[in-house]
């Protein structure tokens, strides 16, 4: 048995609108956690859609949130790889399991998805 926090990586487009959705695989994912292990959601800080969805369920249920936000502009120019950065280092952050909502083939979410897998950690698809 360890202590270490049950760490959810939740990845997902910024239009995902279905909360229930994500309120549901959330709590499906935590259903077999015992009550006194912290659950750390971890997830791409944007204000919408899935990630702020995720983070609403977080606050709600008391679980840690651990918020990645890209750096879209270091040096004040517009940098578009740095959400592929960003996930790759969500991904490679000591996660447990990968839910990723991915709605109109999210380019961003599915990068995250994959790269999870890729380091063997188990991903929950869903699509809209």
């Amino acid at each position: 048995m360890t202590n270490a926090p049950y760490r959810i990586l939740v990845t997902g487009s910024r239009t995902w609108t279905d909360a229930g959705a994500i309120e549901t695989a959330l709590a499906k994912a935590v259903e077999n956690i015992p009550a006194d292990r912290d659950i750390t959601i971890v997830h791409g800080d944007c204000p919408r859609g899935a990630d702020a969805l995720a983070d609403h369920w977080a606050r709600k249920y008391g679980a840690t949130i651990e918020r990645h936000p890209a750096n879209w502009r270091p040096n004040g120019v517009l940098d578009r790889s740095a959400g592929y950065r960003r996930n790759t280092e969500m991904a490679l952050s000591g996660i447990d399991l990968c839910l990723a909502f991915i709605r109109n083939v999210s380019a961003g979410a599915t990068h995250c998805a994959a790269t999870a897998e890729r380091a063997g950690i188990p991903v929950r698809r869903f699509t809209a």
